[in-house]
């Protein structure tokens, strides 16, 4: 499974602000230019992650965007749901697929998301930001 540009959005920006000094804030301009990819998109994500209560964002002087959440606290199964919009492996029904009766290849691939989703369900932001990836950080 490919994940789409937006979830991978959402996870660049969590890893970012995870990585950050506790009460550190970071500008979306500031991610992009570390990610190097388009804030038009980035901004996208962070008004969804800001809804979801994943990050807070404050305005004006001293502004900036931080964690809501304990990243121990965010699981990544549930950022993968929330920003996917479709987590089913195929589509046998647009157009309607002429084995659909009779195919076993649908149940294999939606056992394997399955199997995705619990792993990644085992997990959590602060699992895949450890000190070694905010030296990294601090470095650019």
């Amino acid at each position: 499974m490919q994940l789409t540009k937006q979830t991978d959005y959402a996870f660049r920006l969590l890893m970012y602000l995870a990585c950050l000094p506790k009460d550190q804030r970071a500008n979306i301009q500031q991610v992009c230019t570390f990610y190097d990819i388009s804030s038009n998109h980035v901004a996208k994500v962070v008004v969804k992650l800001v809804k979801l209560g994943y990050i807070t964002a404050f305005r004006g002087k001293g502004g900036g965007l931080m964690l809501a959440r304990d990243p121990a606290r965010i699981r990544l199964d549930e950022v993968v749901k929330d920003f996917e919009t479709s987590l089913k492996p195929v589509n046998c029904e647009t157009p309607m697929c002429a084995i659909f009766a009779g195919c076993q290849l649908k149940a294999i691939l939606f056992d394997g998301m399955q199997q995705f989703l619990s792993t990644l369900s085992q997990h959590t932001l602060a699992d895949i930001t450890d000190k070694r990836l905010a030296q990294v950080v601090k470095v650019r």
